[in-house]
C-alpha cells in the first residue's frame, strides 16, 4: 500500500499552503471564528465579520467549503435559504484560530506599545 508523502507547508509545492492561506487570511480566519458559535446565514455572517464585502465573503466561503472546512446547506424554500456551518475539521481549526485571536486581543496593549516605540525611533508615523 502506497502512503501519502508527508506534507510540509515550508515546501513551495506543498498543497497545504493553499489551505493555510484560506484559513489564516484576514477574512478566512474571521469567517471560521465567527462560525464557531454555530450555523449562520450569509447576511448574518456578513454582519458578524464586520467590514467584509459580499464578494469577498462569498469567495472565502467557497474556498473554505472546497477545503472541507465549511459545509453549505441550501434549503429548498422561497426565497432560498442557505446556511453555513463548520465541519468537524473546521471546528478543530476554529478552536486553534480563536486561541490565537484571543491571545492577540489580550496582547494588544503590548503590541500598541511596541508600535509606538518603533514609530518614535523611526521618526513618527
Amino acid at each position: 500500500m502506497e502512503t501519502e508523502p508527508p506534507f510540509d507547508a515550508f515546501a513551495r509545492a506543498c498543497p497545504s499552503r493553499e489551505t493555510l492561506e484560506h484559513v489564516t487570511g484576514r477574512w478566512g480566519s474571521l469567517t471560521v471564528g465567527a462560525l464557531r458559535d454555530g450555523s449562520c446565514r450569509f447576511n448574518e455572517l456578513r454582519r458578524k465579520v464586520d467590514g467584509v464585502s459580499e464578494k469577498m465573503l462569498s469567495q472565502t466561503l467557497q474556498a473554505l467549503e472546497r477545503d472541507g472546512v465549511v459545509h453549505r446547506e441550501a434549503q429548498p424554500t422561497n426565497p432560498p435559504r442557505v446556511d453555513y456551518e463548520l465541519t468537524p475539521l473546521g471546528i478543530e481549526i476554529a478552536d486553534r484560530l480563536l486561541a490565537l485571536i484571543h491571545f492577540l486581543e489580550a496582547s494588544m496593549p503590548r503590541v500598541i506599545g511596541a508600535r509606538e516605540s518603533y514609530d518614535t525611533r523611526r521618526g513618527g508615523r
